[in-house]
């Protein structure tokens, strides 16, 4: 039986940046659920459990804040927060990493949090 793949969250404000991570994700082997904004993202929390959620960088301080304490509220997973430079970790999140240090940084940090070096057995 084949090993499924780690589902993720990635929630962002900016449509484009959404489904160009979601496609990176996914053809590294994850599956995704992406969430456009932060009635869509909270609605997948309620109905889904993820492995990791991914908080982008487009949503800002006091909304990001908002919805790592709605993805605790009812989700036991790691949060991966991204920040633009220059901007503070967020607390709550499990991992913080700076989106100009670009995809590949984003496809190790969350091949990290699930300890493996690909997410796929190919």
């Amino acid at each position: 039986m084949a090993n499924q793949a780690p589902s993720i969250l990635s929630i962002s404000y900016d449509e484009s940046l959404l489904r160009t991570r979601e496609w990176l994700l996914r053809a590294a082997g994850f599956s995704v659920t992406s969430a456009l904004g932060f009635t869509d993202a909270t609605a997948h929390c309620r109905n889904s459990a993820f492995d990791l959620v991914i908080v982008g960088h487009s949503i800002p301080q006091k909304d990001k804040a908002a919805l790592i304490e709605q993805v605790r509220t009812h989700n036991h997973t790691r949060i991966l927060s991204l920040r633009r430079q220059g901007d503070v970790p967020m607390p709550g999140a499990d991992l913080s990493l700076e989106s100009s240090e670009g995809p590949d940084a984003l496809l190790e940090a969350v091949k990290a949090v699930f300890g493996k070096n690909s997410a796929s057995a190919d």
